[in-house]
Parts: structure tokens; C-alpha cells; sequence
């Protein structure tokens, strides 16, 4: 099962897990949009491909709820 990481590791912009703009590599390191764009959809730490992360909303949330541990440091 995804992490879904709450924030964009490069800028701190929150990222629901219900929300779609999420892109995640194969290492599950999160990144919002603009900040994927900027990178080339490449992955700052381990060159890995970014792709769309998909939402997760309704009961399997509330069964398996986002975590809440931050990764952006600035």
C-alpha cells in the first residue's frame, strides 16, 4: 500500500491523499506538480521516473488514512 506522504518533499505544499496533483517515483518520494515539472519528472534522489500518485478517498481512507509525517525540510 502507497505512503501518500502529506507534503512535497522540494517545497512543503500539502498533498491530500483525496486530492489528485500528487506525483510519486518508485521510492513513493512525493513532489506537487509544479515542483515535478521543474525536475522533469525525475526524481531528485534517486533519478527514478515521477509518476501521477493515484487518490485515495471514501472508506479506503478512513480504513487506511495518509501518513502524517512530513518530509519537506527546509
Amino acid at each position: 500500500m502507497l505512503d501518500m506522504r502529506p507534503d512535497c518533499e522540494r517545497c512543503g505544499t500539502d498533498l491530500p491523499a483525496d486530492r489528485p496533483g500528487a506525483f510519486i517515483c518508485s521510492f513513493e518520494c512525493s513532489f506537487c506538480a509544479p515542483c515535478a515539472e521543474a525536475l522533469d519528472d525525475r526524481c531528485p534522489n534517486c533519478g527514478g521516473e515521477l509518476m501521477d500518485r493515484p487518490t485515495r478517498t471514501g472508506k479506503a481512507l478512513a480504513a487506511n488514512p495518509a501518513s502524517t509525517q512530513r518530509r519537506f525540510t527546509a
